[in-house]
């Protein structure tokens, strides 16, 4: 009898239609791990429902469950079976049912139901076991999970923005380090770190497989990206990077298995259902008794010619654009050439964010990595970026080189061009009678939370508040000398260090100087988004013991509110 290994995951869910009509049925897909192949079920409480036949990929067995029926702005519970018996909820489960809630009409008029809410973080690391101490503190999401199951009618996230770092393929637990040591031992690389698919399988059971973040990616729906630690540090930091890494013997098998195991575990829920049903890579895997070897050539491809693949997608929920940006694989590394996002990518998030002028009321642009850093460190990464292609000479080159891998200086403020060309469509988005209220950059990586606005250099700024929100760890930790480094980061003093800096590196102004609102913040922590019509407000929660969240800051992102 087929058994559920793990999951469900709510991941897409459909946003109110363009033209609000109580009657218009919607969609929402539901993610499983199976223990053998079977057809998996979802069934709702008020008759919608989906079903899919697992496909299998390096004898592990998935589906993704269209659900349709459902309509805007109400709740529903469901069940999961596969070959009709049901494995979700297990019988002995302590949390209330898992429910598909779709927003409602997002224009403000009519009342809570006109509310988006949005929460977003990175950085996870897997919660040990219960009854086991917890050296990095509470988990986040274990404190948003207990609110939830505390008061499931109360307001929760309509999704949740899991912004990199999902799993460390690189900073693995006690309990997966004793396994690889059992099944290959420690002393061949990559030693204490995941070398292939089926490895990178455990961080996902370690990680989701956690009762209360299972139950809670069951009702919530997700979207997720990428960053380093989902394949390993520093990746894509430079092209003498990459050359040193595909020299080992390891690499290979390491970033197809992450490539892999992320099209798997993460970008097929980003996918809605009809982006599903055209992606000739899932027909294909599909349609095989086991898909191992099409995924594989797939990621392949995706190694060899990034500019091949989009991981980039978009959301549009109500009267809100999510645009999710790919800062990891789709980099250009070339010193010469130089940027964050190829040709192609950049021409798409374009295309995304000019689609349909006042369609939109806010824009989410969600990117693993802060646009905007503490003046000190965005000097630092463009004055290293600098020394890095020559401006300098051959021997700060290879100073710069050594530099930026130790100190990880590899943000949009260590790509120059790719750094100005989104201040530029930012302002051009956000200037104009179709202008949005506010465009909002969402972002993690840096291992505490801050708030940062904006100014543009030359002429009048953009007529939509501009912010970038940054919010990490959900549940890691930051060493106290980069604490101290970070709040010094933002003072006077480290402002003028930065300009001596980037005169040195002969480094061209950056199109925008900003101011920090607010923040550092340290902790595990997650932000949250409360969209209302063209208002906005933002607040941050910090988790604090016995999986309570607890409101450190509160603020009106309103345009004109201070």
């Amino acid at each position: 009898m087929a058994g559920l290994r793990l999951g469900p995951l709510l991941r897409y869910v459909d946003g109110p239609p363009s033209v609000p009509d109580p009657s218009a049925a919607s969609s929402a897909t539901v993610w499983i791990e199976a223990t053998r192949p079977c057809a998996a079920e979802v069934r709702c409480a008020d008759g919608a429902g989906g079903t899919a036949r697992t496909f299998q990929v390096a004898g592990h067995h998935y589906a993704l469950i269209p659900v349709t029926g459902l309509t805007a702005g109400t709740g529903t519970a469901y069940e999961v079976f596969l070959d009709g018996t049901r494995v979700w909820p297990p019988a002995d489960s302590r949390f209330p049912p898992s429910v598909i809630r779709l927003p409602a009409d997002g224009d403000g008029k009519d009342g809570d139901g006109g509310v988006l809410r949005v929460s977003f973080g990175s950085c996870r690391w897997a919660a040990p076991p219960a009854g086991e101490s917890d050296p990095v503190g509470p988990d986040a999401l274990h404190g948003l999970a207990a609110r939830i199951a505390a008061d499931p009618a109360a307001a929760r996230p309509d999704v949740l923005l899991l912004l990199g770092d999902q799993v460390y393929a690189d900073e693995v637990s006690d309990a997966t380090r004793e396994r690889i040591r059992a099944r290959r031992g420690l002393a061949g690389p990559p030693g204490a770190e995941v070398a292939d698919f089926e490895e990178y399988t455990w961080l996902y059971d370690e990680s989701w497989g956690d009762p209360e973040v299972r139950w809670l990616l069951s009702t919530v729906p997700t979207c997720m990206v990428f960053d380093d630690h989902d394949v390993i540090d520093d990746w894509n930091t430079s092209a003498a990077w990459l050359a040193d890494m595909r020299a080992t013997p390891w690499w290979r098998e390491r970033i197809l298995s992450g490539l892999m195991s992320y099209w798997v575990y993460q970008h097929l829920g980003n996918l809605s259902p009809a982006e599903l049903a055209a992606d000739p890579l899932h027909a294909a895997v599909c349609a095989q008794p086991d898909g191992t070897d099409a995924l594989r050539a797939f990621a392949c491809r995706a190694d060899a010619d990034p500019a091949s693949v989009r991981w980039s997608y978009r959301r549009d929920v109500g009267r809100t654009r999510l645009l999710m940006v790919d800062s990891r694989a789709a980099r250009v590394l070339a010193e010469d050439g130089r940027a964050m996002l190829g040709p192609d990518e950049t021409a798409w998030l374009r295309d995304q964010v000019l689609d349909g002028p006042g369609s939109y009321d806010h824009l989410l642009v969600g990117t693993s990595l802060p646009w905007l850093l503490p003046p000190l460190v965005h000097d630092a990464e463009a004055w290293n970026a600098a020394l890095c292609r020559g401006e300098r000479g051959a021997r700060w080159a290879r100073f710069g080189e050594r530099l930026r891998r130790a100190a990880d200086l590899e943000h949009w403020a260590a790509f120059p061009g790719s750094f100005a060309a989104l201040a530029g469509l930012i302002a051009e988005a956000g200037t104009g009678p179709a202008a949005p209220a506010s465009v909002l950059v969402l972002s993690g990586d840096v291992h505490h939370a801050y708030v940062a606005e904006p100014r543009w250099r030359e002429g009048q700024g953009p007529d939509a508040r501009v912010l970038q929100l940054t919010c990490s760890p959900v549940h890691n930790s930051i060493p106290l000398s980069i604490r101290v480094g970070f709040r010094f980061g933002w003072s006077a003093v480290a402002r003028a260090v930065g300009r001596r800096l980037a005169r040195h590196g002969r480094c061209a102004p950056a199109p925008v100087d900003w101011r920090k609102l607010g923040g550092p913040w340290f902790g595990n922590q997650l932000m949250s988004l409360e969209l209302r019509g063209r208002a906005a407000r933002l607040r941050l929660e910090q988790a604090r013991g016995d999986d309570v969240l607890t409101t450190v800051s509160e603020s009106d992102l309103t345009p004109g509110s201070p």
